[in-house]
């Protein structure tokens, strides 16, 4: 007989965690309209709309070593073509100048564990223990995913810290294209490979498929363990359940004398030392069947690891002289830890270019990962100039909002109720493509000052539920709008409230800087610093944070679009404070 005890051992992250990723699939879109064509007229709100340019700009290699502790793995295919995404991780001992042997007389390594799990969240737990997850980490979107072959090496390149070229304690930058400066190359990276052990039986508790690939699952781990009752006592079964992830068992070989054999010594005693003798890991993904899926891993989470689990034996003597042989359960771990850098492949259909910054473009194209943003000029990007005979577009759009002096605020002509930036996706364009498909499509995207590599005014002001990604600031970063407001629906409009933008151009004769607009992973994350875009000539370049992270891409309607109704532009809301103003109508 035995006794089964159920340890719901979830594993389960934090809200912000488990909801890191912006899940498509859940949201349902919110119209963050406050004014509309009905409300102005019942309250005498007048609108105009203004051209605006914008075009392409392409981006080349990324920093990928943001620190945030997220790893990109795995195929994504869109319109653009395919990215294949790997990475490498330094890691840590759990415990460093550790005791395995001690005393004991034998050690037996019983397994090794590698744990990747996923974004994720428990939605469900039915009478019956089993428990329904919610998956924001494989792209794109499904019921069903398609495997990837993955290998693991020990990584033979030393990644370092800090920049040896650069400012006392400046930290080393890396980019996704496996190398670190123009002439330094992130090489070698496939060293003594790691095998896999096969899954002995039915039990759902490793990713391996019969292949040797890796099966892509929303579903969590059912791990059991029994020990045997000692003197006639019944044996006891434990099950834990593990969130959904990768989860492979490793030949213990390697681990046995890369770790276990080195008690003692040096190598294993300090940071410093392991660095340098174990230069971390590096997860190489390919396609299977010339398919795949893309994920996205939490390796910051202390569950990401390799767990060894051994056994020690230690023979004694009682006071008879007869043998007492003791046996103790263990594990290590070590952990993912310090810079993680991704790598992204990409085998476009067609190479992005820069578009005309002077006259704008026809089409507008935005990818993320080592990709594209677009450049937003308001009011042909002009500013108060020195020409007091002359107007420019700028001072003629301010002239007729504010009263000026020497070209500063000096009172209101037109209050300004609400503005926004309206982009149409381009379907026709995207529809083109075998590989469209709604569950596609960038459910968010991110505006930005260009020129000052910050959030606008209005990203601050929106406080709209900042614990959860998919749902924050969606009244300045309007989500996707799709056809009858079904999350599977093809994308129609993206609409960005930049209120507080406008109102600091007007009244507080603030610099018309350029505007930038990205795909984005997580709005939440992009107060962080924006990572370096690496470039020939010696220039600062960077791009948001989100956007990196993500395979995503779309294309818009830029301001030369051929289908006159969805140019971009330049919607503004206002009421009249004075006559002067009313008689401008």
């Amino acid at each position: 007989m035995k006794k089964n005890k159920i340890a719901l051992n979830f594993l389960v992250l934090t809200l912000i965690v488990s909801s890191f990723i912006a899940c498509d699939s859940d949201f349902n879109n919110l119209e963050s309209d406050v004014l509309n064509s009905d409300v102005a007229t019942n309250f005498d709100i007048k609108n105009e709309s203004y051209d605006v340019i914008t075009y392409t700009n392409a981006l080349g290699p990324v920093q990928s070593n943001s620190g945030i502790g997220l790893s990109t793995l795995g195929i994504y295919d869109d319109n653009y073509g395919r990215v294949t995404s790997s990475f490498v991780s330094q890691v840590s001992l759990s415990t460093y100048s550790p005791t395995f042997l001690g005393s004991a007389n034998e050690l037996q390594i019983d397994s090794v564990v590698l744990t990747l799990p996923f974004f994720s969240g428990v939605t469900n737990v039915d009478e019956d223990n089993n428990i329904t997850y919610n998956v924001d980490s494989i792209l794109p979107e499904g019921d069903t995913y398609n495997p990837i072959k993955l290998s693991i090496y020990e990584n033979g390149y030393f990644i370092r810290d800090f920049d040896p070229g650069a400012d006392f304690n400046e930290a080393q930058t890396y980019f996704s294209d496996k190398t670190a400066t123009n002439s330094e190359t992130i090489a070698p990276l496939e060293g003594t490979p790691l095998t896999f052990v096969e899954n002995p039986t039915d039990v759902n508790h490793i990713s391996l498929n019969s292949s040797g690939n890796i099966n892509i699952s929303k579903k969590g781990f059912i791990l059991t363990e029994t020990i045997e009752g000692e003197d006639g006592e019944e044996d006891n079964t434990t099950t834990t359940y593990a969130p959904p992830g990768i989860r492979l068992k490793l030949d213990h070989q390697f681990w046995e004398d890369k770790i276990i054999n080195r008690e003692g010594e040096a190598v294993l005693s300090n940071a410093n030392n392991f660095s340098e003798y174990f230069r971390g890991l590096y997860f190489k993904a390919e396609a299977v069947n010339d398919d795949g899926s893309h994920l996205i891993l939490n390796t910051n989470s202390t569950s990401s690891n390799v767990t060894i689990y051994y056994t020690t034996t230690t023979i004694t003597q009682d006071d008879n002289g007869e043998d007492v042989i003791t046996e103790e359960h263990k594990n290590f771990a070590v952990n993912f830890s310090g810079n993680k850098i991704n790598f992204f492949e990409n085998s476009f259909n067609t190479p992005i270019s820069d578009g005309d910054e002077t006259l704008g473009d026809e089409r507008i194209f935005i990818k993320g990962g080592e990709g594209s943003i677009a450049k937003i000029k308001l009011f042909n990007g002009e500013n108060i100039d020195e020409d007091d005979d002359t107007m420019n577009a700028f001072e003629n759009w301010k002239n007729e909002f504010v009263e000026t002096e020497n070209g500063k605020f000096k009172s209101i002509k037109r209050l300004v109720n609400e503005a926004n930036l309206v982009f149409y996706v381009d379907q026709d364009y995207l529809g083109q493509s075998g590989l469209y498909g709604p569950e596609r499509e960038p459910n968010r995207l991110y505006i930005y000052d260009l020129d000052n590599k910050l959030p606008l005014t209005d990203f601050f002001v929106d406080v709209t539920n900042n614990s959860l990604p998919n749902l924050s600031k969606y009244n300045h970063l309007g989500p996707l709008q799709r056809v009858d407001d079904e999350s599977n629906g093809d994308g129609i409009k993206y609409k960005f409230r930049i209120t507080e933008h406008i109102n600091n151009l007007l009244l507080n004769d603030s610099t018309n800087v350029e505007l930038g607009l990205s795909v984005a992973l997580n709005v939440n994350l992009e107060e962080l610093a924006q990572p370096e875009v690496k470039t020939n000539d010696g220039s600062t370049k960077t791009t948001p944070i989100s956007s990196v992270l993500s395979p995503r891409g779309t294309v818009l309607h830029g301001n030369n679009s051929a289908d006159d109704s969805k140019k971009v532009y330049l919607e503004i809301y206002y009421t009249c404070l004075g006559e002067d103003c009313e008689d401008e109508e």
